[in-house]
């Protein structure tokens, strides 16, 4: 499957599970599916739930920072890419 650079990770939540990205390319929604990827990380995930600035949004742009509750762990520096 074609995949898209949308972002980066720039900081992650263990206890709640959320994955705090930087979108730079493209745009996310809630429905898309984005694959986590890193030296130690490489996981497909769907978006169930995207907050920014702890309000609930249905799209991020490029210069957003974004959390998105996901299942699997996440760290700094992981490229985030939007399945197509």
């Amino acid at each position: 499957m074609p995949e898209q650079l949308i972002g980066t990770v720039i900081h992650y939540f263990k206890g709640p599970s959320v994955a705090v990205v930087h979108v730079t390319d493209g745009e996310l929604a809630v429905g898309d599916r984005v694959r986590f990827h890193g030296h130690t990380t490489d996981f497909t995930e769907q978006i169930t739930s995207m907050e920014v600035n702890h309000q609930r949004v249905e799209r991020a742009n490029p210069g957003d920072e974004v959390a998105i509750q996901i299942v699997d762990r996440a760290r700094p520096h992981d490229q985030v890419l939007k399945v197509t």
